[in-house]
């Protein structure tokens, strides 16, 4: 093993607030009766600070099989270094007692040919039991029913380890809180309101967020802040019309709302196989490559950060634009899900430096430490 080191919207319990007014952005009003904890889990006790695992065994190309054993070293010497710790779950556990409900946030978005690996979430499952987190207290959730279905999450998981959805549908609501919500008017739409998912509100004391490394047609990239955000909130597609996307702003200010804040205290980034055009989806294989690594921290702005610098490396090794590149000069001369030289919207990879902003994270280069480890 070879290792290297380099280089707000409060929420106020009964209280409706205004986010700080900027011009051009929309105006959001945010609901929820919780409070911050006096450490919220983002950006968490080490803020600025990634571990970088690769392990090049850790999923075969030709076949895209990934092996358990592997993984579970490389999230073992991951959990490691990020603590100092020396046993692995004592690692655990400075995240999550026993005690405590998890919610394990899937990335769905794209299954089931790009997803969290069932793989990775089993062996989180797995070492949190060796934590002594009881298998009824460890829920893998994520918005829409199909998606999850696709991925067959439950053939990998450990006996007694739930799998739920938010919704059978996708204009469900009773998987949502109704108390916690962010309203804000992009277009005109009748919905104005995004409300929480349920069990974040009512039963999950933490939560570990597993994205996936990916290029997003409207966000630039989607990593740890767009998964924990528009993945634990109903009707956030409207933020789209058009070439016009509000992901800038609304990722951050979604991300932000108590408890989800407080609650979400680690971030297990899934890089086995990644895509570099098209996502969240994976439109054709062409579009997929493998770095083969997974990263770990608390810090979401930090990981995306970094995660932007993998998706540019490569879309530039392709001969492909920037995902700095707003333009809309091609859009109605190629299809985008086959052209990686075209956008279908005002790409905002600015979001992470927005979120940074509020407190979420640190997003200067220069003042992220990462630590690389190789197995």
């Amino acid at each position: 093993m070879q290792r290297r080191d380099f280089l707000t919207l409060p929420s106020v319990a009964g209280v409706a607030l205004a986010a700080p007014k900027m011009d051009g952005l929309p105006q959001y009003r945010v609901q929820s009766s919780y409070k911050a904890a006096a450490m919220p889990g983002m950006p968490g006790p080490f803020p600025g600070q990634v571990v970088n695992v690769h392990a090049a065994k850790s999923i075969d190309p030709a076949t895209d099989t990934v092996d358990p054993v592997v993984v579970a070293e490389m999230m073992k010497q991951g959990m490691l270094a990020l603590t100092g710790e020396k046993d692995y779950r004592a690692a655990w556990r400075r995240f999550i007692d026993p005690k405590d409900v998890v919610g394990i946030k899937l990335n769905c978005s794209g299954a089931p040919k790009i997803c969290s690996h069932p793989v990775v979430v089993a062996e989180i499952a797995k070492q949190l039991l060796a934590t002594g987190v009881p298998a009824k207290n460890i829920t893998c959730y994520e918005r829409f029913q199909d998606q999850v279905d696709s991925a067959k999450y439950p053939k990998y998981l450990p006996e007694g380890v739930q799998v739920w959805a938010a919704s059978s549908t996708r204009d469900a609501i009773n998987g949502y809180d109704p108390r916690t919500y962010v309203e804000v008017d992009f277009f005109g739409e009748d919905d104005t309101r995004s409300n929480l998912v349920r069990p974040i509100a009512e039963r999950f004391t933490k939560i570990i967020n597993v994205p996936n490394m990916k290029d997003h047609g409207a966000a630039g990239v989607t990593g740890c802040l767009k998964n924990i955000a528009y993945g634990s909130f109903h009707n956030v597609a409207r933020s789209h019309r058009f070439e016009k996307t509000n992901t800038f702003s609304f990722i951050g200010t979604l991300a932000n709302v108590e408890p989800l804040r407080s609650r979400t205290v680690l971030q297990i980034m899934d890089g086995l196989k990644a895509v570099w055009h098209g996502g969240p989806f994976l439109h054709a294989d062409k579009f997929k490559f493998y770095p083969a690594r997974m990263m770990f921290g608390t810090d979401p702005v930090a990981m995306d950060r970094l995660l932007t610098d993998v998706i540019e490396d490569k879309r530039k090794a392709e001969g492909a634009i920037s995902v700095f590149n707003r333009s809309m000069d091609h859009v109605k001369k190629a299809d985008f899900r086959k052209d990686p030289n075209t956008n279908n919207f005002i790409r905002e990879p600015g979001h992470i430096e927005f979120a940074g902003g509020l407190g979420l994270g640190v997003f200067d280069i220069a003042k992220i430490k990462l630590k690389e480890i190789s197995l």
